[in-house]
C-alpha cells in the first residue's frame, strides 16, 4: 500500500469501428495508474457525422463512462487518459484528454509524465498573449503547437514537443491520425500494439492484453510514431540521449502482469524480494505481504528465505472515493477501512512484513500497530526498494523532501518510529541488480539523489504552476 500517488495511464486506436469502447476497456486496464478522473475524446467520420466529441469527469473508469456515454462517443478514432494530478491542481478544467481547435484544425492530446520547464514555457507564452485554461504542464504542449510557424500538423507538433523538457508519453490525435511521443531519455512507457488490422498505442502491455491485441514493440525514447491511414511512420525530433526508465515502473506502478521497458514485471519483483531475502534475513515464522503493493516481492522473499507466505493482512478492495468516519474514535480507523489482520496468522508468531516503500511512515506504523494488536510477536518490517530520500520530479507525485521519513531519519530511528523490531531496505546495489543488464537504462533518483535531468530550484511547488484552483 504504497505511499506515492499513481501517475497517468494514456491509451489511443486510430481507425476501429469500434474505437470508444475499445479505450473504454483500455483505461480500464489502467486503472491503478490514476484515479482520480479519466476521459476519451474521439475523431474521424462514422456514419454522417464528424468531428471531435468528448466526455471527461473525475471518478474511476467505470464510473465515468456507461453504455450511453460511449454511444455518444462516435468516430473510428480515439485517446483516453486516466489522471491522477502530478502536474496543475484537481479540477475539473485539468482532466485530459485536453482538445482544441487552431490553424491546423482540432487536436487532442494526453500525457503522462512531467514538463520540468512548463512553468517557464507558460510564463514565456502568457506574455505573448496565450490565454490558459487549465493549470496543467499538458497545455504549455498544445500552445506551443498552436503558434508553431511550421506549415503541417505533423511538423507543429515536431516543433512543440523539441521544445519541452522533462518527462513525457503523449498522445495526440487529429481528425485523421494518432501520434505517440515519447521524451529523449524515456522515463515513461508507451507501447505499440495492433488490433486486428488497427494500431493501438497504450502505457502498459495489460491494457494490450484486454482488447486481445498483439504486442509489437515499446515507442523507443526520443521516437515520434505517426499513426494513419498509410500505417506507421517513426520520426526522431531529438538528440540521442542516455535512458532513464523509471525503475519505480517495476517496484509498484507498473501492473505485474504487463511488460514494460522491455522486461516482464511480475519476475522483476520476485527477483526484489529474493534480493531482499539475501540481504535482510531475520528469523520468523512467516511472510506477510501488505497487500496489493507487497504481495509480489513478499512471495519472492518467502521462496529465497524458506518462510512460508501467509495473507495475514486482507484488503477491502471495495473502499470508494470517500467514507462517512465514526463520531467516536476507532483505533486505526483510515488504515482500517482498507486492511485488516487476520488474527490466526499473525497470532503468537513472528512477522515479516513486506512492502514496497515507506514514504511518510505514518500508514506503516499504523499497519504495524494492527499487527501487534492482533497479537503477532514480533514484526519485522522489510522494504523491498530503498530508502526514499527525494521527491520525483518525472510523473509521480512524491511528497516533498522533508515530508520523507527516510530524507530526515537513520533506518533504526524509522524502525522505532513505525514500531517495528527490526527494519530492512533493499540496497540500490540489488534494487539494480533486478533489472541485469540494463541497470545503466534506469532513474532511481528518489533514492540515489541523481537526477538526469535538472529541476526547477522551487522543485515540486514550481511544477504545480500556479495557485492552486479547486472545484
Amino acid at each position: 500500500m504504497s505511499g506515492f500517488k499513481d501517475e497517468c495511464g494514456v491509451f489511443g486506436i486510430l481507425g476501429h469501428p469500434d474505437a470508444s469502447r475499445l479505450t473504454y476497456l483500455g483505461l480500464y486496464a489502467l486503472q491503478h495508474r490514476g484515479q482520480e478522473a479519466a476521459g476519451i475524446v474521439t475523431s474521424g467520420k462514422l456514419g454522417s457525422k464528424s468531428g471531435f466529441r468528448s466526455r471527461k469527469k473525475k471518478g474511476y473508469v467505470a464510473d465515468v463512462f456507461d453504455a450511453k456515454a460511449l454511444e455518444k462517443l462516435e468516430g473510428m478514432n480515439a485517446i483516453g487518459h486516466t489522471r491522477y494530478s502530478t502536474s496543475g491542481e484537481s479540477n475539473n478544467a485539468n482532466i485530459q484528454p485536453i482538445y482544441i481547435e487552431c490553424k491546423f484544425g482540432e487536436i487532442a492530446v494526453c500525457h503522462n509524465g512531467n514538463l520540468v520547464n512548463a512553468h517557464t514555457l507558460r510564463n514565456e507564452l502568457v506574455e505573448r498573449g496565450s490565454i490558459f485554461r487549465t493549470t496543467s504542464d499538458t497545455e504549455v504542449i498544445l500552445h506551443l503547437f498552436a503558434k508553431s510557424m511550421q506549415s503541417s500538423r505533423e511538423d507543429a507538433i515536431f516543433d512543440a514537443v523539441r521544445t519541452v523538457t522533462g518527462a513525457f508519453s503523449l498522445l495526440f490525435l487529429t481528425k485523421d491520425a494518432l501520434v505517440g511521443v515519447r521524451d529523449p531519455r524515456g522515463f515513461r512507457p508507451l507501447i505499440l500494439g495492433k488490433v486486428g488490422e488497427r494500431y493501438v498505442l497504450c502505457s502498459e502491455t495489460c491494457a494490450l492484453d484486454l482488447i486481445d491485441a498483439e504486442y509489437i514493440r515499446e515507442v523507443e525514447p526520443g521516437e515520434m510514431v505517426v499513426i494513419d491511414d498509410k500505417g506507421v511512420r517513426s520520426l526522431r525530433p531529438f538528440s540521442a540521449t542516455p535512458p532513464s526508465h523509471c525503475i519505480f515502473e517495476h517496484v509498484y506502478f507498473a501492473r505485474p502482469d504487463s511488460k514494460v521497458f522491455g522486461r516482464d514485471v511480475h519476475p522483476t519483483r520476485i527477483a526484489l524480494g529474493r534480493q531482499l531475502a539475501r540481504e535482510t534475513p531475520v528469523d520468523a515464522d512467516v511472510v506477510v505481504p501488505v497487500p496489493d503493493s507487497g504481495v509480489i516481492a513478499a512471495t519472492g522473499y518467502s521462496q529465497e528465505s524458506g518462510l512460508p507466505m501467509e495473507f495475514g493482512l486482507i484488503r477491502n478492495h471495495y473502499v470508494g472515493r470517500t467514507f462517512i468516519e465514526p463520531r467516536q474514535s476507532i483505533r486505526h480507523f483510515g488504515v482500517k477501512i482498507k486492511l485488516n489482520p487476520v488474527r490466526s496468522v499473525v497470532e503468537n508468531r513472528r512477522v515479516v512484513l513486506i512492502d514496497d516503500s515507506i514514504v511518510r511512515g505514518t500508514t506503516s506504523r499504523k499497519i504495524v500497530g494492527m499487527l501487534r494488536h492482533a497479537g503477532a510477536s514480533e514484526v519485522h518490517f522489510r522494504v523491498s526498494s530503498p530508502p526514499t530520500t527525494g521527491p520525483c520530479h518525472y510523473g509521480i507525485d512524491t511528497p516533498k523532501r522533508d515530508e520523507l521519513i527516510a530524507a530526515n531519519h537513520t533506518v533504526e530511528q524509522i524502525a522505532e518510529h513505525i514500531g517495528a523490531d527490526t527494519l530492512g531496505y533493499l540496497s540500490q546495489e540489488g534494487l539494480m541488480a533486478s533489472v541485469g543488464e540494463e541497470r545503466d537504462n534506469y532513474c532511481a533518483a528518489c533514492f540515489s539523489g541523481d537526477y538526469p535531468i535538472p529541476v526547477p530550484r522551487d522543485g515540486r511547488d514550481q511544477l504545480k504552476l500556479f495557485a492552486k484552483t479547486r472545484d
